[in-house]
């Protein structure tokens, strides 16, 4: 990862409007982070997550499905600004009908992040502990090595799920997927 901004910290707004940047980047504690592209592999698993999610979330009307890092803001002062994989958001976070331009102004209740092979332990380690410290309900973390999901919750174990066993939500009842899926 290469730091890109100026030498000063910037902040969550600033980074939103920052011209085009022709590179996947993340804001982390006011620096702007050069982030390698993940490949096919991530691409396709980061597809079938957002399919099986997304069509149940439309179907049921609990809220919306986003993905390519549409930006969560997980620390102020210095701000981050994190680019999940894969998010959701109840309508009771982001209401129905509303659809910000810039960040939600919420923390979703879900987000999938799909390890790369470029992506370390303490990265993933860090990455998780933001999100939940932002109000995450569950962060999912998809391991395709080792063809797992890790689900960590702030005040819960974590739960490693594999093979046929269903990933399923408190948040989203009646969701529920083998994992296997998630990585055909």
């Amino acid at each position: 990862m290469a730091t890109i901004s100026p030498v000063e910290c910037i902040t969550a707004d600033a980074y939103r409007v920052l011209p085009c940047l022709a590179r996947r980047t993340e804001l982390v504690r006011g620096k702007v982070i050069v982030l390698t592209p993940h490949g096919f592999q991530h691409g396709v698993i980061c597809g079938n997550v957002f399919h099986y999610v997304d069509t149940f979330v439309r179907a049921s009307r609990l809220g919306r499905t986003l993905c390519s890092d549409a930006g969560i803001i997980t620390e102020r002062e210095p701000d981050t600004v994190r680019g999940a994989d894969i998010s959701y958001y109840s309508y009771g976070r982001v209401p129905q009908g509303t659809s910000p331009l810039g960040y939600a102004g919420a923390s979703p209740e879900i987000v999938f992040e799909v390890v790369s092979p470029y992506n370390t332990r303490r990265e993933v380690r860090t990455k998780t502990a933001e999100y939940l410290n932002a109000g995450v309900l569950a962060v999912c973390v998809v391991d395709r090595d080792h063809a797992t999901v890790n689900v960590h919750y702030p005040e819960l174990p974590t739960t490693t799920i594999r093979g046929d066993d269903e990933l399923t939500f408190v948040e989203l009842p009646g969701f529920g997927v083998p994992v296997s899926k998630l990585f055909a």
